[in-house]
């Protein structure tokens, strides 16, 4: 815990026009890794735009390490179909954090992120001012599938006693 950096918060908003692995929907949810964590959202029943509107936790003590998302469709006499996976970095994100930009309006865009090669982006990413906090929302496109996108958002916690950004 001494090289804990802090905590980041990613919201698992939801799910788009994901891929159908069972007769006519399937039964989605996501596991999120970085390093040796894991973490795994709830299962939502028969659909491929499904709203998990769930938090989970990572602790963060090497930034540079990916954040994988696999989504899976929960099956109850067979092994759980892969319905695709993304990737992405935190880096842009800490830079924007360690900005200290507190007396900002709300809503102010710190920068933004372009989709490319090294990352899963679907589209521009924004790294907003929000309330207080500094946030960013994105959608990843699902590789190794026909199809899906996931949105998330990201929020960072700071925990008294780490070694900080």
């Amino acid at each position: 815990m001494e090289n804990l950096m802090g905590l980041l918060r990613i919201h698992v908003t939801k799910g788009v026009n994901l891929a159908i692995r069972d007769v006519r929907s399937s039964d989605p949810y996501v596991i999120i890794r970085m390093g040796r964590q894991k973490l795994k959202t709830r299962v939502v029943k028969q659909d491929v735009n499904p709203e998990w509107d769930e938090d989970l936790t990572l602790s963060i003590a090497d930034p540079h390490l990916p954040i994988q998302l696999s989504v899976y469709d929960r099956d109850t006499f067979s092994p759980d179909d892969k319905m695709g996976d993304a990737e992405f970095y935190i880096t842009d994100y800490l830079q924007a954090l360690r900005m200290r930009l507190e007396g900002l309006p709300s809503g102010t865009i710190i920068t933004k992120v372009q989709p490319s090669r090294e990352n899963c982006l679907a589209e521009e990413s924004c790294i907003v001012w929000a309330d207080g906090k500094v946030v960013q929302n994105m959608v990843l496109r699902l590789r190794n599938v026909e199809r899906g996108e996931l949105e998330i958002q990201l929020q960072w916690i700071d925990i008294p006693g780490s070694r900080g950004l």
